[in-house]
């Protein structure tokens, strides 16, 4: 990718970035890394094999007992389960991004970019939309395997919105895993960092199943928990159900992980060494 592409040739790289110039630049990112997909197609595999792998795995080895406990059986799991999926979708692919993001800098990609009369958040905003990109595909790949397997959309505008929270919510989990790639050493450290954060995140939630039966201290921490509360403000939109104080909890999380993260993202990614 050319200089002249991202800027003119009288741009310094002292120079203010404008708004507009900041857009074209983020545009120009986006399309190399669309690009970098196509000519890696195995990039998106993660994309099309965590939804089908996730989604037979929960229905058919616990779908029975959890949807006897739910007052039903496997079908009503599928409907329980699904729109926690959804959930789920923005943290797994808020981690490849942030491994994505480390491998760029360990190849030299990344301090080509800093060396370029570019705004440096540019390069975080177009990482982040085509990461998005893929999120949105995951998430189709879901709602087909979800419909193979059972699941009854009972509300298009409810599935809609619960998408475009997920992506707030993902966006939001994006800025800390992109300061941990730039942070951590290697890509490998990162994957660590991110299991040792995902893990207690998705199975102490009512992603998987309900939190009834936890112990107190346990439902403790899954009533604060960004992911519940995004799980249950999606099936609330979904399926039918209260969804206020879920939807300003998830909102609050991603508000206020973006406005502590980007910062610290942004400042990180210009003062590496």
């Amino acid at each position: 990718m050319s200089t002249a592409t991202l800027t003119p040739a009288a741009v310094k790289a002292d120079t203010p970035i404008t708004l507009r110039a900041h857009l074209r630049h983020t545009g120009a990112l986006i399309r190399r890394n669309l690009l970098w997909i196509r000519q890696d197609p195995e990039s998106m595999f993660d994309a099309i094999l965590f939804p089908v792998i996730f989604t037979l795995l929960f229905v058919y080895v616990f779908g029975g007992s959890i949807g006897q406990s739910l007052g039903g059986g496997q079908d009503r799991y599928v409907q329980y389960v699904i729109p926690g999926l959804m959930a789920m979708m923005g943290m797994n692919m808020a981690q490849g991004v942030g491994t994505g993001f480390n491998q760029d800098f360990n190849s030299g990609v990344m301090d080509r970019f800093r060396s370029l009369p570019i705004g440096r958040g540019s390069v975080l905003f177009a990482k982040i939309a085509v990461e998005l990109l893929r999120m949105l595909f995951a998430t189709c790949v879901l709602m087909v395997v979800a419909v193979l397997v059972g699941y009854d959309i009972h509300s298009w505008s409810g599935l809609l919105a619960s998408v475009g929270l997920s992506v707030v919510f993902g966006s939001a989990l994006m800025w800390v895993f992109l300061t941990l790639g730039v942070v951590m050493k290697n890509a490998q450290s990162v994957q660590a960092m991110g299991f040792l954060v995902l893990m207690p995140l998705q199975f102490g939630s009512s992603i998987f199943a309900p939190t009834a039966s936890m112990p107190g201290w346990l439902r403790s921490f899954t009533d604060y928990n960004p992911l519940s509360a995004l799980a249950d403000t999606a099936r609330g939109l979904m399926e039918g159900g209260p969804v206020a104080h879920d939807l300003w909890v998830t909102l609050i999380w991603s508000v206020g992980l973006t406005a502590v993260m980007a910062p610290v993202a942004i400042h990180k990614f210009r003062t590496k060494a």
